[in-house]
């Protein structure tokens, strides 16, 4: 448990040339060299650009869906909007490792920086999106074009000496849950402005005409300000003269194992992909079930509801977790282990999932105690699964193979995320219309059961 899966980067380069960037960072690395927090605090606002645009429109989604006219019922809102939350991931899927590969050729640096620009595009046409039809092909693109996160996992660990890899892995997780907090947070608060603040966005101006064009605008204003930042990064690629290849290959290892061999990579993967599957569909279906009336389950909130409770629930434990991911964290992983670290977070989240259709019980005071306590607990083992997943994938391949192998397992995480929501918003609406069936049931059934026990 205490030694890496593959034993740490032995792939030194005996060849050292002053002006490969590789190189450079390489004797930045050695042992007892502090942390580069310039360099992370920059990679977590390029991760946060990234996160970003994928939560941002769960809030608003059931609404966004209601206005395009494509469901036939209420109850199949959920349905259409599964599709649309699907699409990302399905873009991503058939790219990631395309993009994986290309910063295995050219650099970690120009694919983030792709990454950056084409939530800039796209983003910005999904918020101005008039059809079921277009918001579906604009997330879609946004996904195609958006395969930074496998290089950005593989910079975090390129970047870190031995014994600071945990902070740098941790950065990309405690970001990437960040960014899945203040995302929804966001695009509750700033969806249909001409609705909620009709002083400041009158009707007929542009906002009222494009009602989910404000919360786009400002994730792109983020995002420009990360592309800025990104630039500022230096590159970890080993770039070495073609005429010296051969006298390097001389001293180079034996020929690398194929990652679709490699074990260690396939479970870490695997467990990435099941936590994500389940991620993406508890972030789905919490807006779509918060929103829902309370005669089908939910709680009647609307999308400022579920922005505040979001908003609540991350800003409470945001520093705090900044702080413990900065400090704490990595002497417990390194002491505990990813793997350990890992099972446990999955285990605790069993039975706070398990109360949450009991809360359309409670009203006022009671319901927001509990809901932002499991909100905020979810948070945590969330971001503590998904940094010990992040290890486990890093550890268990060398420098040459991470950015492919980052990019296949974002590539196969993508399918996992593309049915996460697709299922999760086609198994809630077919629940919503069996409130009193046996077999999946609806709140009704699920509370009946409860009193009988």
């Amino acid at each position: 448990m205490e030694e890496p899966l593959l034993g740490r980067d032995r792939q030194q380069p005996e060849l050292e040339f002053p002006d490969c960037p590789g190189c450079q960072i390489w004797r930045l690395r050695e042992k007892g060299s502090p942390p580069p927090l310039k360099q992370l605090v920059s990679l977590g606002f390029v991760v946060l650009c990234n996160a970003l645009p994928i939560s941002v429109l769960y809030p608003f989604l059931y609404f966004m869906v209601r206005d395009f006219h494509v469901a036939k019922t209420e109850s199949d809102i959920g349905f259409y909007a599964g599709w649309i939350g699907s699409s990302f991931m399905a873009g991503r899927f058939f790219t990631a490792v395309f993009w994986g590969y290309l910063a295995d050729r050219i650099g970690r640096r120009p694919v983030m920086v792709l990454g950056i620009v084409s939530v800039l595009v796209f983003n910005t046409l999904f918020g101005v999106s008039t059809s079921f039809t277009m918001a579906l092909v604009t997330r879609f693109c946004l996904g195609s074009f958006n395969g930074m996160l496998g290089p950005v996992k593989a910079y975090a660990s390129e970047i870190c000496s031995d014994e600071h890899q945990a902070l740098g892995v941790s950065v990309v997780g405690t970001t990437w849950g960040l960014g899945l907090i203040v995302g929804p947070a966001l695009g509750g608060f700033l969806s249909q402005p001409a609705v909620k603040y009709p002083n400041v966005f009158h009707h007929g101006s542009l906002f009222a005409r494009f009602p989910y064009l404000l919360q786009a605008l400002v994730v792109s204003a983020i995002a420009l300000l990360g592309l800025c930042m990104c630039f500022t990064l230096p590159e970890t690629l080993h770039k070495h003269p073609k005429r010296n290849i051969s006298a390097a290959e001389d001293k180079q290892p034996a020929r690398k194992q194929s990652i679709l061999k490699n074990w260690p990579f396939l479970a870490s993967t695997t467990v990435y992909c099941l936590w994500s599957l389940h991620d993406i569909a508890y972030t789905e279906i919490f807006s779509l079930w918060a929103v829902s009336p309370r005669l089908q389950g939910g709680l009647s909130f609307t999308s400022s509801d579920v922005g505040e409770v979001l908003a609540i629930s991350g800003e409470s434990l945001c520093f705090a977790m900044l702080v413990f991911q900065l400090t704490i964290f990595p002497a417990v992983a390194n002491m505990l282990g990813p793997i350990f670290m890992t099972r446990i977070s999955a285990i605790l989240a069993i039975p706070i999932l398990c109360i949450y259709p009991l809360m359309s019980k409670l009203e006022n005071v009671w319901l927001w105690v509990v809901l932002l306590t499991a909100s905020v607990l979810k948070f945590v083992l969330t971001t503590a699964t998904m940094t010990g997943s992040f290890l486990l994938i890093n550890n268990s391949v060398t420098q040459e193979q991470r950015g492919a192998a980052n990019g296949l397992s974002l590539s196969v995480v993508s399918l996992f995320k593309a049915l996460g929501p697709a299922g999760g918003g086609s198994v809630f609406a077919w629940a919503q219309k069996r409130q009193h069936a046996a077999f999946l049931p609806g709140e009704k059934q699920v509370c009946k059961f409860v009193r009988r026990a």
